[in-house]
């Protein structure tokens, strides 16, 4: 166990510095994150993403923070004729907006947001094809406006991403009686 620990250690290492310039919602507030998002929009260079973006739809992601100020993820994606469902733990990094998940190798930062309409996440995964980026739109409503849009286009080049990777994801009511 003590020799699989700097295996561990060296990756997310290299993950967070590859993240390090990323920035994180000044005085982020945890009580006001928490609840029901949708994800609208999203652009990654994730090989799974490019391959599987066409057939994608948006999905519903419920946030919610455990007493030690861990961020917990519940999605649920509609897939063909099922909803997948995943479940995900960040620990608090210490900075407010920031969280890690050290055995998916996982750095997850929330980039901006209002709270009531709109959040951009940012997301740097390492895994056997090397690292990959991942930059999401989520909203409180299924329905996201142009100027939302613009804003989150905005961001793509700033994360080392390029438009081309975006996909604007449909709106779907499949699935939402499963979040829960």
């Amino acid at each position: 166990m003590a020799a699989v620990l700097p295996s561990l250690a060296l990756p997310l290492l290299c993950l967070l510095q590859a993240a390090a310039e990323v920035p994180v919602q000044p005085d982020f507030s945890t009580e006001k994150f928490v609840g029901t998002w949708y994800v609208v929009a999203a652009v990654s260079n994730c090989p799974v993403f490019l391959k599987m973006r066409d057939g994608m739809k948006s999905s519903i992601t419920t946030i919610s923070f455990t007493p030690e100020g861990n961020l917990a993820m519940r999605l649920v994606w509609p897939m063909l004729d099922t909803c997948q469902r995943i479940e995900l733990l960040y620990q608090q990094s210490g900075q407010a907006g920031h969280y890690v998940a050290a055995q998916e190798k996982r750095d997850l930062r929330v980039m901006e947001t209002d709270y009531s309409h709109y959040a951009i996440m940012h997301q740097v995964q390492q895994d056997k094809q090397g690292p990959s980026t991942a930059l999401q739109l989520l909203t409180r409503e299924q329905d996201v406006s142009p100027q939302l849009l613009q804003k989150f286009r905005g961001f793509i080049p700033s994360v080392g991403l390029t438009e081309d990777m975006l996909t604007i994801l449909p709106k779907s009511d499949e699935c939402i009686e499963n979040i829960s």
